[in-house]
């Protein structure tokens, strides 16, 4: 579902446009809002109940979002129960422009899982955040890498790739893809690095390797690698300028690649093919 908003895009938050562009912004920029909260599922994949965290602060349209339709939700579980399931729920909201006045909202995505890390998951060992690009740090330039990695049974990184670079900086074309890419670089230099847990039981504890999704945020106002103000952040938008989807060769099975990559919220892991899923669609139409 789509709802229409009264308020203009470009008032939602302040957002870097460097001179010449800002006629530009409304075609290109999009907003996204993270929710969270829990869902309770039955056996069969049914929804049961669900509870969105602090909803008395998010605004009328998203709760109207959410009502029509989270309830029609049906799940994939990951283990047969007889007992209902409670799993956390994560959902990323996106606006976008469609008049000069207007904008539409939709959930984007949503993701559910265990909020805590446990033996049947991949898991941070070690991580040093990233070098900010000197370049990106003199213009003032944000942005959130989205990495993909595939692990391997030692835990360190076989492979890691940039899925998506979202920019909080509009400019000409060329310079926005010469900062997606050096933000890209200096976030796959760290997490080469990086040392992960695997599973020691569950059903994904004898895969040759796995794949995992992680966001790192630069903030010229933060330190790269880390959430900036996570907590005062929840339930507002954030203007950004999504950047192309890059495919990954390395991944084998390509279905894993149907998510959108931006749909984690900072600071979280996300290991591909494993944990409960929809398989309804987001939207009830």
């Amino acid at each position: 579902m789509k709802r229409l908003l009264i308020f203009p895009l470009s008032a939602l938050l302040t957002f870097v446009a460097l001179d010449g562009h800002a006629d530009d912004f409304r075609k290109m920029a999009e907003a996204s809002m993270l929710v969270k909260g829990t869902v309770d599922i039955n056996p069969d994949g049914s929804l049961r109940g669900y509870t969105i965290d602090r909803a008395e602060t998010l605004a009328p349209p998203v709760i109207a979002l959410i009502e029509k339709n989270v309830p029609a939700w049906k799940f994939r579980l990951t283990h047969a129960s007889t007992t209902a399931v409670k799993e956390t729920m994560t959902l990323r909201l996106v606006a976008k422009a469609v008049d000069d006045a207007h904008d539409s909202i939709s959930i984007a995505a949503a993701t559910f899982g265990n909020p805590d890390p446990d033996d049947e998951h991949v898991r941070f060992k070690s991580r040093k955040a990233p070098h900010y690009p000197r370049e990106a740090v003199e213009a003032r330039v944000s942005g959130t890498v989205y990495l993909l990695a595939r692990v391997g049974p030692d835990g360190r990184v076989q492979n890691v790739s940039a899925e998506q670079v979202n920019l909080r900086t509009l400019t000409d074309k060329p310079l926005m893809d010469r900062y997606r890419k050096d933000l890209a670089n200096a976030a796959i230099a760290a997490a080469k690095d990086w040392t992960y847990e695997v599973p020691t039981k569950g059903e994904h504890v004898n895969d040759p390797y796995w794949y995992v999704r992680t966001p790192i945020n630069f903030d010229v106002v933060g330190s790269p690698g880390e959430p900036n103000g996570t907590a005062s952040k929840y339930g507002k938008w954030e203007v950004y300028i999504p950047g192309p989807k890059q495919d990954v060769p390395w991944v084998q099975d390509r279905s894993l690649l149907s998510d959108a990559p931006d749909a984690i919220p900072e600071g979280a892991l996300q290991q591909l093919g494993s944990g409960t899923r929809l398989s309804t669609s987001l939207s009830s139409g």
